[in-house]
């Protein structure tokens, strides 16, 4: 396993992170995720330690704080040490029926930190994350209210999940200016399937030296290997029923189609080369994996043994392109003159909007 630093803390957390959403299933939506009971989660935790993984993530409205309770659970029933993993959780999402029991505002914030520390039953949790984007609560008041939760040590880190760049880029200026504790990570979607936050957040990221924590680097199981241009919705697959996240299928499938004969070569699965080059992104500090059981999670591990070379790298880059958008075909064409002065300048934006 392999490990990096927590944004720019000195937090070391291993490039793979097991998402415990799959853990108790409750209703609906989640337990066609996943329905691990605490027994089948302990092997899971298990397999995950003995890799070398040591950071978890869950979220207050995984099966009702179901997945919370038996993450707890598991760390404790294999004598786990709490200062030998990280923990990260999340609040926002609606956990009761009262008007103030979702989002943002310090309240909930407030309420939700305490039910997940029971949850888990821990003291303190590693990294606290805004799991959505609160369109009514001030972006001070949110920021406000996880500085109180780290000085107070129920938190240590906070990070956020599913924001755009410019709120982002506004909550770290506001932390700056009023000496708040920073958001120190984005948890988002990216896969080679769906790469649209390099268009904004990757270079605000690399900038600020934020963490990325990828969710859903499968796409929801697309790229795991049992889709294709022909089986299209193969039986016992999670998004055959609930086609998310969003896709470019077109795209997708010339992805998948350039991946075979790699994943052939290096005798694996589609899923560890899709892995294996979100690893290889400079941005990413984790790498949030599921499974239902431990093949599938001994699957998913195996990604970091994958070592792509610079030409397969190159390919998957290529066919798996996001098509130029405005600034983004601007900016470099502007700064040819800067960087590299050309005379034919019309010669060189050709070039960059093949």
């Amino acid at each position: 396993m392999q490990y990096k630093t927590l944004g720019n803390t000195g937090l070391l957390v291993s490039t793979l992170c097991f998402g415990a959403m799959t853990f108790h299933g409750g209703s609906g939506l989640f337990k066609m995720i996943g329905a691990s009971n605490q027994s089948e989660a302990d092997d899971i935790i298990k397999a995950c330690v003995d890799d070398g993984i040591n950071f978890f993530d869950t979220a207050d409205i995984y099966s009702e704080g179901g997945s919370e309770e038996i993450l707890g659970q598991s760390f404790r029933n294999l004598g786990i040490a709490r200062k030998d993993v990280v923990i990260a959780t999340k609040c926002y999402g609606r956990v009761g029926q009262g008007r103030n029991d979702v989002g943002a505002s310090r309240g909930h914030i407030m309420d939700a930190v305490d039910a997940s520390l029971r949850r888990l039953q821990t003291d303190y949790i590693d990294l606290y994350q805004i799991h959505g984007s609160d369109s009514i609560t001030p972006i001070e008041e949110t920021l406000r209210a996880l500085d109180t939760l780290v000085n107070s040590g129920k938190v240590r880190y906070i990070g956020c999940s599913n924001w755009a760049a410019w709120k982002l880029a506004k909550a770290l200026g506001i932390s700056e200016f009023k000496n708040l504790a920073r958001f120190d990570t984005l948890q988002a979607y990216y896969s080679i399937a769906g790469r649209e936050l390099e268009r904004e957040l990757v270079p605000l990221m690399e900038a600020e030296k934020t963490g990325l924590l990828v969710w859903s680097p499968l796409a929801g199981g697309l790229l795991s290997g049992k889709f294709s241009r022909e089986n299209q919705k193969p039986t016992g697959s999670r998004r055959s029923e609930f086609d998310f996240p969003i896709v470019d299928k077109e795209r997708a499938w010339k992805i998948l189609e350039t991946i075979a004969p790699i994943a052939e070569e290096h005798n694996c699965s589609a899923a560890r080369i899709s892995l294996a080059w979100l690893l290889s992104k400079p941005v990413v500090t984790s790498v949030i994996i599921g499974a239902r059981n431990v093949e599938q999670l001994r699957d998913n591990l195996a990604s970091v043994y994958i070592k792509l070379s610079e030409s397969e790298i190159k390919l998957l880059d290529e066919v798996s392109a996001l098509p130029l958008e405005y600034p983004g075909w601007m900016i470099p064409f502007q700064d040819l003159d800067r960087l590299a002065p050309r005379e034919d300048r019309f010669e060189a934006l050709k070039e960059l909007i093949k």
